[in-house]
């Protein structure tokens, strides 16, 4: 008799993430071998997981091009080399720098290993880290609106701040941005998000404060 299958849930995610990273440690892989297409890598991966949740749960998952992976969940998941473990995503507004992206990531970082007899690939995960949506603003820019409200700054004074801090928006958006802030101070988040045509996202932080914050898992 077949299994009936559970929804996934984000403990359920979070587990399953745990056991995929140790699995791939184990899996040597033939199509990976010489691949140094970093997109690539990540798409093999993603697709991987995803895959193995789908054998194990009811689940809604997106293709990159149309949104989040995991939509049930509103959760994204982020595949990226520990070279250099940073990774984009959509850029929707400027306000995602301060109050985060509007969802939670999980993030795989890998380092392949090629085996040149066997001609396979290795995957070693790292790092498995799941961070919540409420912890994905810019830690720089979220500290230092922080700082500044602890001096009693006022509107001027944040508007400012973002113009200094190249915040992709317009005198306008930058004063409703500070209105908004006197209103809603951001949390600090723990990443560090560059400004392009597409956010890149940078993990260090958040890998070093997993485990030890609120919000970022260590998963692995």
């Amino acid at each position: 008799m077949e299994k009936i299958k559970q929804p996934l849930t984000l403990n359920a995610l979070i587990e399953s993430a745990g056991i995929f990273g140790k699995l791939e440690a184990s899996h040597d892989e033939p199509t990976l071998y010489g691949v140094t297409d970093g997109k690539a890598v990540g798409t093999y991966v993603e697709m991987k997981f995803k895959q193995y949740l789908l054998d194990k749960y009811v689940l809604e998952v997106n293709s990159a091009a149309k949104g989040i992976d995991l939509p049930g969940l509103n959760v994204d998941i982020k595949v990226t080399s520990i070279r250099q473990p940073q990774s984009s995503c959509p850029f929707t507004s400027a306000r995602q720098k301060i109050y985060g992206l509007g969802y939670s990531l999980l993030v795989f970082v890998y380092d392949k290993y090629d085996d040149p007899v066997a001609r396979t690939a290795r995957m070693q995960m790292q790092h498995v880290v799941y961070i919540d949506a409420s912890l994905t603003a810019d830690y720089q820019t979220t500290r230092g609106i922080a700082e500044l409200l602890e001096r009693d700054a006022n509107e001027e004074d944040l508007a400012a701040f973002l113009s200094d801090r190249f915040l992709p928006v317009d005198d306008i958006g930058r004063k409703q941005l500070a209105e908004e802030i006197m209103l809603r101070p951001p949390i600090i988040g723990c990443l560090t998000i560059s400004n392009a045509l597409q956010w890149r996202l940078q993990y260090h932080r958040a890998i070093s404060v997993a485990g030890t914050v609120d919000g970022v898992v260590r998963i692995r």
